[in-house]
């Protein structure tokens, strides 16, 4: 459980206000208790720990850890994670799973203030289900959660998509911990964080146009927030990024191989590629699939 701590920085009086109104205003005996073991002398201590951390914000600062849920398919990735946040005071991991569907379990469970989420998650149950899809699905549960997207590869689009989807960071998976760290605070705080740049929301916004005019001519679809393939698409293009062929395809999918040819050409156009090797790469790239080295294909090929 997330308890509440005392940094050793103290922030100017405007700045200790706000943090104190927005994070303390159902303050209770733990509190009192915290500033008891600390050596406050609380004047009224039958009263709001909030009216007394008011009144003398220029003795101490109080509020509660920032709760973190990881959400990454690699076991020593997250256990690095944790490890690193671990050490920061305010900042309190509560749990972390590896796929989609038991992420957003465990945020309907815990609420948790930020998500760390890689865009890259395994498939489950056969239905592919990316980071940015999850991210949606995240905000929709738990709208005040920050999602801080995490990801091996930088794509201008993708990011756009991500900050347009409910991200309020996205990161590199090469940042250094404290730029994380640095990150995550900020997006508990209610800023947006892309690169080096810290938003708010105004800002988010202006970032979001500018984008916007830029890539549009680019882009399939301006007012898609995620991949802009169709299910059934994301899972053909899931099996030729296997090293299927039309053919496997359509007895794996029960569908003709002219019906596969027809999404392969839609899959073609929404992509603006020129053939399947190179939709598979970007597919790859931007972490809507991934490699499955114990699919048919590539067990043939052994």
């Amino acid at each position: 459980m997330c308890r509440h701590y005392i940094p050793n920085t103290l922030p100017n009086t405007g700045e200790f206000a706000r943090t104190a109104r927005t994070h303390l205003y159902s303050a209770n005996r733990t509190i009192h208790e915290y500033l008891r073991k600390a050596g406050y002398n609380l004047v009224n201590p039958s009263g709001s720990a909030l009216s007394y951390i008011m009144e003398e914000c220029d003795s101490g600062w109080l509020t509660e850890q920032v709760s973190i849920l990881i959400v990454d398919d690699h076991p020593l990735f997250r256990d690095g994670l944790n490890s690193a946040l671990s050490l920061e005071d305010d900042l309190c991991v509560i749990g972390q799973c590896e796929d989609g569907d038991s992420a957003l379990v465990m945020v309907k469970a815990h609420q948790p203030d930020v998500v760390l989420l890689d865009v890259n998650l395994p498939s489950k149950n056969g239905q592919p289900l990316n980071g940015l899809q999850v991210a949606r699905s995240i905000k929709a549960e738990s709208p005040i959660t920050a999602i801080v997207v995490l990801t091996a590869y930088h794509d201008s689009e993708q990011v756009l998509h991500a900050m347009r989807g409910g991200a309020s960071a996205y990161c590199a998976k090469d940042i250094t911990p404290t730029s994380l760290i640095d990150t995550i605070r900020a997006a508990a705080a209610g800023y947006y964080v892309v690169g080096t740049e810290k938003m708010d929301w105004q800002s988010l916004q202006r970032w979001i146009n500018s984008s916007m005019e830029t890539l549009s001519p680019h882009m399939i679809d301006p007012d898609e927030h995620y991949i802009p393939l169709s299910p059934r698409e994301m899972e053909i293009l899931q099996f030729v990024t296997n090293g299927m062929s039309n053919k496997e395809i359509a007895i794996k999918l029960r569908i003709s191989q002219q019906t596969v040819k027809n999404h392969m050409t839609s899959i073609l156009k929404k992509l603006n590629v020129q053939d399947r090797t190179q939709a598979a790469v970007t597919a790859l790239r931007r972490g809507w699939v991934r490699l499955q080295i114990d699919s048919p294909a590539m067990t043939d090929s052994n």
